[in-house]
């Protein structure tokens, strides 16, 4: 499981590059609340944006998951957290007033920094 990065993996650095192509600047991996341990992968501090991408078999993606051949009950009890934790995660920031976006990492990237676009500049006007 260590060879499994927890950042900068082909699908965050792909959904970087298309937001940024479309003039979108932030920060990556950092902390929407510092008080809370969750970090999201694009944040957008003034507009209040935390952008999400999550792994088709970490987060359990309606789509793609995949239930693992070994050790079943572990892994679907580990994406069965996950998914607990993304929505505490997304009540917690909205509750501060924060907008989550969660990106599944099979979307396309354009269509996805699109998406994001639009909201970010939506929020800071």
């Amino acid at each position: 499981m260590q060879s499994n990065k927890s950042r900068d993996t082909k699908p965050e650095l792909a959904l970087r590059r298309a937001a940024h192509a479309l003039g979108l600047r932030y920060k990556v991996s950092a902390r929407p609340l510092p008080t809370i341990r969750r970090t999201a992968d694009m944040l957008f501090t003034r507009a209040k944006v935390a952008v999400f991408m999550d792994g088709c078999f970490w987060h359990g993606c309606p789509e793609h998951h995949t239930r693992s051949a070994t050790n079943a009950a572990y892994w679907a009890e580990k994406v069965r957290r996950n998914r607990e934790r993304d929505r505490e995660t997304d009540q917690l920031l909205a509750e501060k007033g924060w907008l989550v976006i969660r990106i599944w990492e099979h979307e396309e990237p354009a269509r996805a920094a699109a998406r994001v676009a639009e909201q970010v500049r939506a929020r800071r006007h």
